[in-house]
């Protein structure tokens, strides 16, 4: 899978190179084979998807990507023609449908392989879309089957585009609009909202237009959902500003569009009734992407935020599972930039709970870095709460880690952002933290690569001098 915007050749075209190599360069087929990638590669051109076989060895349809790509053609032309309904789970060519789509599902899940690409672009988005709109709910396993292979080939943009062209959002929203209670379907369809808008600002749209957001939100309301981390990885991509090729997304206002319907209220419910550790992280992350501004904040708090994420980060550490730890966290500096719950997150001893958080992952600066965050945010302009984190063992906290974890830059850098907010409005902070050798730890971060103005900001604002040295 190549970048956004990368240039691409044809199979038909790849392989005319290969074969001119051979005929009028006179090379030989290894030879003229590792030429025309070279080549290729050296223009930028995206060779990903396309099937590398020598000439007079091996060809193009012997691949068992295409193999099984065209025998999903000809079984999907055969049910086109006729009626799938007639089709029962004990019937042959179900049957062997079904082994041909997990064979497809296999391959296409190995790491490291191009074969979810090569399905891609030799037409396995279009007749899966095909299929999954041909298949009877009563053809559970078949149909989760390819919806499930449906989202391990929609991978880049242009398998994104290729979904969308050929009708795959509409049938995925049928699905789950007319589906059944396969939670397997359910799971898969999701699957495919995902993979689709993932870096897709025009399928993230197309899908906002059928009313996604509305579905996505009875959905999470379900409570046979809950436990389904598709469901709310859907949520975030739909949210998720990841498309290059724009210079402003809209998903800002889709989060809004999101939490006006219920969708914060929904996420919260979810997390208040309880969730496994996958699942709970997705749901943070989704409820992150929905949070996208002061009011959003505020309600989710209002509603009991706040108290659930408080208590799955008192959990984490007694669990040991960094994960949530990291995912919780992560959700409540968020929820931080809300000046209201900035004040709520330290009156229920929010602060309290991540330094004791923090001694439980001591050996681990990527949760340090996330409690160190959060008390950026509940400092920011509030003088009290920095005080009030200097009084809870953060001076303590923030000298021990600068010292145990000298490499860790992004730890380093969130530290002096850090020490910034807890000193610009607090003198007494500056006096405790330059008396406990704060100023030696900053300037040994300053020559880190991307944290020399976070730490010389963190100087200055301790009255040094000569911050800019």
């Amino acid at each position: 899978m190549g970048p956004p915007g990368a240039r691409t050749i044809s199979q038909e075209a790849f392989d005319e190179l290969v074969k001119e190599n051979i005929d009028d360069l006179g090379m030989d087929p290894h030879e003229a084979l590792q030429d025309a990638i070279q080549t290729l590669t050296l223009q930028g051109v995206d060779l990903s998807g396309v099937v590398k076989c020598i000439p007079g060895e091996s060809n193009v349809q012997a691949n068992p990507i295409i193999q099984l790509t065209n025998e999903l053609k000809s079984i999907v032309t055969s049910l086109e023609t006729s009626n799938s309904k007639e089709l029962s789970c004990e019937d042959e060519n179900a049957r062997k449908l079904i082994e041909l789509l997990n064979k497809l599902c296999e391959l296409c899940s190995v790491a490291g392989s191009e074969n979810a690409t090569v399905a891609a672009r030799n037409g396995g988005v279009e007749v899966l879309s095909r299929l999954c709109s041909s298949l009877d709910f009563k053809l559970e396993r078949a149909l989760a089957l390819a919806l499930k292979a449906l989202s391990l080939i929609v991978c880049d943009l242009q398998s994104s585009e290729s979904f969308r062209q050929c009708g795959g959002l509409k049938t995925v929203m049928d699905i789950l609009h007319g589906a059944p209670n396969s939670l397997d379907i359910r799971a898969n369809a999701f699957s495919v909202i995902s993979s689709a808008s993932t870096g897709n600002e025009v399928v993230k749209e197309s899908f906002m237009e059928l009313k996604v957001d509305v579905l996505l939100v009875e959905s999470v309301k379900e409570e046979s959902n809950y436990n389904m981390p598709s469901l709310y990885d859907a949520v975030r991509v739909l949210l998720t500003p990841d498309d290059g090729r724009v210079a402003a997304s809209q998903v800002f206002g889709y989060a809004r569009t999101f939490a006006k319907i219920g969708m914060a209220d929904a996420l919260v419910d979810a997390l208040r009734k309880g969730l496994g550790s996958s699942c709970l992280t997705s749901a943070c992350a989704a409820l992150k992407a929905v949070a996208v501004n002061d009011e959003i904040c505020k309600s989710i708090s209002e509603n009991g935020g706040i108290d659930i994420i408080l208590q799955y980060i008192n959990e984490s550490g007694l669990q040991g599972n960094r994960a949530i730890a990291k995912s919780c966290c992560s959700l409540l500096s968020k929820l931080a930039g809300s000046d209201a719950n900035k004040i709520a997150i330290v009156q229920k001893g929010g602060i309290e709970k991540l330094i004791i958080l923090s001694l439980k992952f001591s050996d681990d600066p990527s949760v340090i870095q996330e409690v160190m965050s959060i008390i950026t945010a509940l400092s920011l302009r509030l003088p009290e709460n920095a005080a009030h984190a200097m009084d809870a063992g953060v001076g303590d906290l923030t000298i021990r880690s600068m010292q145990k974890f000298p490499t860790s830059h992004q730890m380093q850098r969130q530290s002096c952002l850090m020490i910034r907010n807890l000193v610009v409005r607090n003198p007494e902070n500056r006096t405790i933290l330059l008396n406990g050798g704060i100023e030696k730890l900053i300037r040994r971060t300053k020559g880190m690569q991307g944290c020399k103005d976070a730490a010389t900001a963190a100087l200055r604002d301790l009255g040094l001098d000569d911050y800019n040295v």
